[in-house]
């Protein structure tokens, strides 16, 4: 039985579900489309990191003797959507079947479970995370509130992380209350390591000036990570530099500070270089060996083992009807100084133009600013 291997742009894990049983004869699908690119207008940051790391990816792939067919998002022919891409291969390649991890997006999943290949479509699970939909549905049901703390300290107890015994460490579940201060002058912020651009990523930063140049935010410099090996770099960076002031300074904003003691990760969880087993474990060793207080780690752990999943898990158990909620009612378009960041207002000042140039902004600047 031959397969074709659908892996997706935030699915880019050697042990994603879909690449687990590869096999001589397999071929794995990797395609950069339109549609994906342009169904938001996603900053152009974040499109050139995707579509580096996607080609990074696949010749990590091609160098451990695995076929790989990609299309580039300007080849000649490309149907410019992953439905499409999928019919164009199977005809290429006539597999007996297709193999794809569950996408991250009800409206990708959708597509998938509406495919007629003419060969059956296997959608495995993604187990990188810590619940699975199913999990969270079986603990929200029969709840009159849904309660991250809650979920939490379930997900806390199931995976043993920052526990002693059947109790927390240190003696209670959540400390936030230490984790408010702001940010003394005196205090020096660590610097980010940043990352040279590459040929590969060279390449796909002129595609995306070409293409996306009426998208929201600058391209360059772009110092993203795009290789499992650097996002690594990345965490360690965070966790002997950052991490220990994490907690403390959590909630802090600064002028001129767009990322603070915040680690900067998530596009690396979201694109499956890190997992979020290993960035939590990595991080409970940073208490374990006493490099690290325990309100840090606790709310950086809380982060993705709790509001992550959390998250992730009322979104598969509200959609599709989720999209269309509107529970304060709001109709009218956002101003412009909401992109353009020009207003005399200085922390929406600051944060979009933070977000503009970086592509990144951190969960206080999202909450409590543009969120507001």
């Amino acid at each position: 039985m031959t397969s074709l291997r659908l892996v997706l742009g935030d699915q880019l894990t050697r042990d994603v579900a879909s690449l687990r049983d590869y096999a001589d004869g397999d071929v794995v699908l990797m395609a950069e489309v339109a549609d994906e690119t342009t169904y938001v207008k996603h900053h152009q940051q974040k499109i050139a990191f995707v579509l580096s790391a996607m080609r990074h990816f696949a010749e990590e792939l091609r160098a451990e003797g695995i076929v790989v067919d990609y299309v580039k998002l300007d080849d000649v022919g490309s149907s410019g959507s992953i439905s499409g891409e999928l019919q164009r291969a199977v005809m290429r390649h006539a597999p007996s079947r297709v193999v794809v991890t569950s996408p991250g997006e009800w409206r990708v999943l959708s597509d998938f479970r509406a495919l007629d290949l003419g060969v059956p479509v296997i959608i495995r699970d993604d187990d990188r995370f810590f619940a699975s939909p199913e999990r969270f549905a079986q603990w929200a049901e029969g709840r009159k509130a849904w309660r991250m703390e809650f979920f939490y300290r379930e997900m806390r107890r199931e995976t043993d992380l920052l526990m002693e015994g059947d109790q927390p460490a240190g003696g209670q579940w959540n400390f936030d209350s230490d984790n408010r201060k702001r940010l003394p002058k005196a205090v020096q912020v660590p610097q980010r390591f940043g990352f040279a651009p590459d040929a590969i990523t060279k390449e796909v930063l002129a595609l995306v000036g070409e293409k996306f140049a009426d998208h929201f935010g600058d391209l360059v410099p772009f110092e993203w990570a795009v290789t499992r090996t650097d996002a690594l770099r990345a965490l360690d960076t965070f966790l002997q530099g950052a991490l220990p002031n994490f907690g403390t300074y959590q909630d802090a904003m600064a002028t001129g500070e767009p990322f603070v003691f915040h680690a900067a990760i998530s596009p690396y969880l979201n694109a499956g270089l890190l997992t979020p087993r290993e960035v939590c474990i990595a991080a409970e060793r940073e208490y374990l060996e006493k490099r690290a207080p325990l309100n840090a780690v606790e709310g950086f752990i809380r982060q993705i083992l709790g509001w992550r999943e959390y998250i992730r898990g009322v979104y598969w158990l509200k959609m599709p009807d989720y999209a269309e909620t509107n529970a304060l009612g709001a109709t009218r378009p956002l101003p412009w100084f909401y992109w353009s960041g020009d207003t005399d207002m200085h922390c929406l000042r600051e944060a979009i133009g933070q977000t503009r140039r970086h592509a990144y902004s951190h969960h206080i600047q999202r909450l409590m600013v543009t969120g507001n």
